[in-house]
């Protein structure tokens, strides 16, 4: 990845589209709507990962009208760790700010983590608040996943009782933040050799930011910037993601922990599939039973 370069802009908004049109154009406009920011210290780039929707033509035509806005089509689908890697090529402000494409920016929120990430004198990474469409707190933060917390996670329905992921109503330092809304210094990235090109989708922000702890640089969950995230606008149904969160969860274990604790993620994904393939045969939901027969190639 290139250094960074000596310039006087300060933010690079990176957005990462496919298929998502509507959408995409939602998020620039909310950014602009949003921020009081100058637009000459800023500047948006948009990712197009190869989308077949006139995704193009609508961004072409909002770059006549919009100078910082930047957009840049891939020929082919990159995926989310390689296409934002390549984004962050073509950025020239000193910090970085990766929002999804279902993403719609509250007043200001972007300008309080900009402030924030100014007064940060050691290297951080940071993430807003997500907030469902209706209103409602999205959990977008929590613990590593470490073997207890996958367990609450894919047994204990961790996500619904807060332990595996949350939604603090207070800033607070956590092991990790959602991708969706992610904030650091392009240097830090770049040390970091950003996201991890061998994971496709899911898992990537987890896998940074595991990097960053153990080089001591903290995750800090900013309660008071405020984001919509309409969630999977580019995801194909439920299935999808379910197989890559299981090869993402293999993956993870695979680079970062010990044969053993493979061995015992193994055991723990081949029982939670055998499981839910029992029960959907039992109340005859082929589609979930064909959903966890296919996440089982990814084990």
């Amino acid at each position: 990845m290139n250094k960074p370069e000596n310039t006087s802009l300060e933010l690079s908004i990176i957005i990462l589209s496919y298929n998502t049109r509507k959408f995409t154009v939602q998020t620039i406009e909310s950014i602009y709507q949003s921020s009081v920011m100058k637009k000459d210290s800023y500047e948006i780039v948009v990712f197009d990962n190869n989308s077949t929707d006139d995704t193009d033509q609508s961004l072409k035509k909002l770059t006549q009208h919009h100078k910082n806005l930047k957009f840049i089509k891939s020929p082919q689908n990159l995926g989310f760790s390689k296409g934002n890697n390549i984004a962050v090529e073509s950025c020239i402000g000193k910090y970085l700010l990766f929002l999804n494409s279902d993403i719609i920016v509250h007043k200001e929120a972007i300008d309080k983590m900009l402030d924030f990430a100014k007064k940060q004198k050691k290297d951080f990474f940071a993430g807003g608040k997500l907030l469902n469409q209706d209103g409602t707190p999205q959990p977008s933060c929590g613990p590593f996943y470490s073997l207890p917390v996958i367990f609450g996670a894919i047994f204990l329905r961790g996500d619904y009782w807060g332990l595996t992921r949350y939604s603090p109503d207070q800033i607070k330092k956590v092991d990790w933040v959602s991708g969706a809304c992610l904030m650091t210094k392009k240097s830090t990235f770049i040390d970091l050799q950003g996201f991890d090109e061998r994971i496709f989708m899911y898992m990537e922000e987890i896998d940074l930011l595991y990097r960053a702890s153990k080089k001591k640089i903290f995750t800090t969950f900013l309660s008071d910037c405020l984001y919509t995230h309409l969630g999977s606008a580019s995801s194909k149904g439920k299935s999808y993601p379910i197989q890559q969160v299981f090869s993402g969860f293999t993956y993870f274990y695979r680079k970062h922990h010990h044969i053993s604790s493979q061995l015992v993620l193994k055991f723990m994904l081949q029982f939670k599939s055998v499981l839910v393939i029992y029960i959907a045969s039992i109340i005859n939901n082929k589609e979930l039973a064909n959903t966890y027969k296919n996440a089982q190639k990814y084990i």
